[in-house]
C-alpha cells in the first residue's frame, strides 16, 4: 500500500495538534487531534473554505450548546435535540460538510454543562485541530490538483485503449474485461473529482487569467473526450454482440476503433508537447469518421431490427470521433499543459 501525501499529513497535523495542547496546557489533546483528521482537505482552496465554515458552524454549536447548558442540563435528550437543532441549521447555511465536526463541539460544549470557561477550552481545542490540518495541508506538500489530473489522465487513457482495442476483436476473458470495465469507471470517476479540485483552485482561489481558464477548458474536454470513448465501451457491451451482423463488419468496427485511438494518443502526446503538430492526422480523422459513419448506417438501414443496434455503436463511435477533433482543436490553439 502506498503511502500518500494526504496520509503523511494527517499524521503531521494530529502530532502538530497533540504538540499544541501540550505546549499550552489545552487537557487532553483527543478533541483536537479528531479536528485536525476532520479538517484534512484534498486541495488549498477546499483546506481555506472548510477553515471558514468550520470557523462559523463551530462558532454557532459552541453558542447554542453553550446556551442550553447553562439554561437546561446536559441530559442525554437535551443533547439530542441540540444536535437536532444544529443540524437543522447547519443544512439551512449550506454548511453540510461542517455537520460531524460541529456535533463534536455541541458535545463537548455540552458536556461542561454551563461552566463556561471549559466550555471554551473544549472550543479553543477544536480550533487549533482545525488550524494545524490547514497550515500543514497549506505549507508541507501542498496538493497540486493539476499535476494529479495530467498525470491521471495518462493512466485512463491506457486502461480505456486497451478495452477498446479488444472488445470487438473479444480476446479478454470474460471475467477479465468486466473487472478492467469497473476499473476504468471507478478511475473516470476519480479523474472527474481531479477536475473540479483543479477548477476550483483556478476559478475561486487564484485570479483566473484568461490563459489559465482557457486551459481549464481543454482539461474539461480532456476529461469529456474519455468519457465519451467509454460510451463506446458501454454501447459495443450492451448492443454490438446482439446485432446481426454482415461479414467484415467486426473488421471494420476494429480498424476504426484502432483509428480512433491513435489519434487520440497522438493528440495527447501534442498537449504534453512530445511530437510535432500534424494538420494531415486530423484530416484522416474527420474523412475516415464521415466515411465510417455513412457506410455503416447505410448497412443498418437496410438491415434488419437487430441491426439498429449497430446504429447506437456506431453513433458513439462517431461522437468519439467528433470530441478527439474538438480536443485536437482546443490543444492547438492553447499550447503546451506546461505553460
Amino acid at each position: 500500500m502506498a503511502l500518500g501525501a494526504r496520509v503523511l499529513k494527517t499524521g503531521m497535523a494530529v502530532a502538530m495538534t497533540i504538540y499544541l495542547c501540550l505546549l499550552f496546557n489545552q487537557g487532553s489533546p483527543v478533541i483536537a487531534a479528531v479536528a485536525a483528521i476532520f479538517a484534512m482537505q484534498p486541495s488549498i482552496y477546499r483546506s481555506w473554505r472548510y477553515f471558514l465554515d468550520q470557523l462559523q458552524a463551530n462558532t454557532m454549536g459552541a453558542i447554542i450548546a453553550l446556551g442550553a447548558g447553562m439554561v437546561l442540563s446536559n441530559e442525554p435528550i437535551i443533547v439530542g435535540i441540540v444536535c437536532i437543532l444544529v443540524i437543522m441549521l447547519s443544512l439551512k447555511m449550506k454548511m453540510e460538510d461542517t455537520i460531524g465536526l460541529t456535533l463534536v463541539t455541541v458535545i463537548a460544549v455540552m458536556e461542561a454543562s454551563g461552566q463556561w470557561d471549559y466550555a471554551l477550552l473544549r472550543f479553543a481545542q477544536i480550533l487549533i485541530g482545525i488550524g494545524s490540518a490547514c497550515f500543514i495541508n497549506i505549507i508541507f506538500l501542498p496538493p497540486d490538483p493539476k499535476k494529479q489530473f495530467i498525470k491521471q489522465i495518462e493512466s485512463v487513457f491506457s486502461q480505456m485503449s486497451l478495452l477498446l482495442r479488444t472488445s470487438i476483436s473479444d480476446e479478454m476473458t470474460e471475467a477479465a474485461f468486466h473487472q478492467e470495465k469497473r476499473e476504468l469507471e471507478q478511475s473516470l470517476h476519480s479523474l472527474a473529482d481531479k477536475f473540479k479540485l483543479f477548477e476550483e483552485e483556478i476559478k475561486k482561489l487564484k485570479k483566473a487569467k484568461f490563459s489559465r481558464t482557457r486551459h481549464v477548458v481543454i482539461y474539461k474536454q480532456l476529461l469529456y473526450t474519455l468519457q465519451r470513448g467509454m460510451e463506446v465501451l458501454d454501447s459495443i457491451e450492451n448492443h454490438y454482440f446482439q446485432s446481426m451482423r454482415g461479414e467484415g463488419i467486426d473488421q471494420l468496427f476494429d480498424e476504426h476503433l484502432e483509428h480512433l485511438i491513435r489519434v487520440h494518443e497522438h493528440v495527447l502526446l501534442k498537449f504534453e508537447d512530445k511530437v510535432k503538430k500534424d494538420n494531415e492526422i486530423m484530416e484522416q480523422l474527420m474523412e475516415k469518421n464521415e466515411q465510417f459513419l455513412e457506410s455503416m448506417m447505410r448497412a443498418c438501414v437496410n438491415g434488419d431490427d437487430s441491426s439498429h443496434r449497430l446504429a447506437i455503436v456506431v453513433a458513439a463511435c462517431y461522437e468519439y470521433g467528433l470530441q478527439i477533433q474538438r480536443l485536437d482543436r482546443l490543444v492547438g490553439h492553447a499550447g503546451s499543459a506546461q505553460e
